[in-house]
């Protein structure tokens, strides 16, 4: 029997001091806000989220401070990528332990799956991992906010750009789960629509090591372009192993489809330089950034990742939404998230639409060249703002039943 362990509760002890300057006490249900981070802790994906996403998560709390006048408590545990684990304890959360919101769920099966049980329980979700744009389409639903980027976000950053610079033809390494598929059906659809063609694909497992079949399926299909959709370790191993089978020397270019910075530094500019990527944050693209990125360098030793940015954001708009509307009602809250826009010094200025999805404009980067990085984490040269109208999919496009058709 699989024991699912929450790693112990984290009190913040955030309470009202009662001077007259404090805002009236928010109507909070069980005198606590409690929100529950779920994340991959352990596996593929831990240095995209992971510690450095509760982190993040303690630091919104943090600053956001005594504004409702009870305490706030930050629960964790580890998903590990898995539907089923991800359904267990987002239930249990919602239902025994009095979890308000669930922020994370890692990989887009397991959050697909806590997006369902959040709509079940009409609890607040805001899914700040998983890419799968199916999370504000037909998996859609009220109580779900889909934060950071998704697959139609990548495949009109990256895919589009790729294609338009005269990768025409096409071949996918895919990870065959619901992220991977969602990636390659949402990248074939940008390179069709301009022209390109797909000469195949070939499906891995999440969490693979060896990729040398998949990439000699690769080369024998003499596509221009390889686009990896695939993440974390999976994108780290494949880059690595395309550069021993001498897929780029040998005229091919590789696509990251959805690469981090983390990813970037585990694979070194030598490999990685002249990469393209699209990202909807990067720590050293303004002064704000980079002072949340000085605080999170300071405590976890390394840069953060848009995703870890990303549960910063989410957490504060959220506790801002309780404080505004004066109760931690889900109804009253998700009503107060989207009727709010957002302007944050990570994300720029955004609101969240009827359907969830959170909007902000997003960023095709180039990888440096090693001698044009000046310090570790000095990675990216920004090629082009894309406005978040343009980068994800317009809401009636979407087929979410939230959405009014015509």
């Amino acid at each position: 029997m699989r024991s699912l362990t929450i790693a112990g509760a984290v009190a913040l002890g955030l309470a009202s001091l009662g001077l007259a300057s404090q805002p009236a006490r928010a109507q909070i249900s069980d005198d606590v806000v409690k929100i529950g981070v779920l994340t991959d802790m352990s596996s593929l994906y831990a240095d995209i989220n992971g510690p450095g996403a509760v982190f993040a998560t303690q630091m919104a709390i943090e600053d956001f401070g005594a504004g409702i006048g009870k305490k706030i408590e930050l629960i964790q545990a580890d998903v590990q990528n898995k539907a089923d684990i991800g359904t267990s304890i987002a239930a249990k959360w919602y239902t025994a332990d009095n979890v308000d919101a669930i922020i994370g769920a890692a990989a887009s099966s397991s959050s697909l799956a806590v997006a369902g049980v959040a709509g079940d329980k009409k609890k607040v979700f805001l899914a700040t991992d998983p890419a799968s744009s199916d999370l504000t389409g037909k998996a859609c639903n009220a109580y779900t906010v889909h934060w950071v980027y998704d697959t139609a976000a990548l495949a009109n950053g990256t895919g589009s750009a790729v294609v338009k610079a005269g990768g025409k033809s096409w071949y996918f390494l895919t990870a065959d789960y619901a992220f991977g598929h969602a990636l390659e059906r949402d990248v074939t659809a940008v390179v069709t629509a301009n022209g390109g063609t797909i000469l195949g694909n070939a499906r891995h497992p999440i969490n693979s090591s060896d990729f040398s079949a998949f990439l000699v399926q690769a080369q024998a299909s003499r596509a221009q372009v390889v686009g990896l959709a695939n993440a974390g370790g999976d994108t780290i191993n494949s880059i690595k192993q395309a550069a021993e089978f001498g897929i780029v020397k040998g005229g091919q270019k590789l696509a990251g489809l959805l690469v981090f910075v983390s990813d970037i530094h585990s694979i070194g500019l030598p490999l990685a330089q002249g990469l393209q990527l699209t990202e909807a944050f990067y720590w050293d693209l303004n002064d704000g950034t980079r002072a949340f990125a000085k605080r999170f360098f300071a405590k976890m030793g390394k840069m953060p990742t848009s995703v870890q940015a990303g549960y910063y954001s989410a957490a504060k708009h959220y506790l801002e939404s309780v404080k505004a509307a004066g109760t931690d009602n889900p109804e009253a809250v998700m009503a107060k998230m989207k009727a709010t826009p957002t302007d944050d010094p990570l994300f720029g200025k955004g609101y969240i639409r009827a359907d969830g999805r959170k909007m902000h404009n997003m960023y095709l980067f180039e990888v440096k060249k090693p001698e044009e990085s000046k310090a570790p984490y000095d990675y990216y040269k920004l090629i082009r703002t894309i406005p978040g109208e343009e980068a994800f999919r317009p809401m009636e496009k979407g087929d979410c039943a939230l959405v009014k058709k015509g």
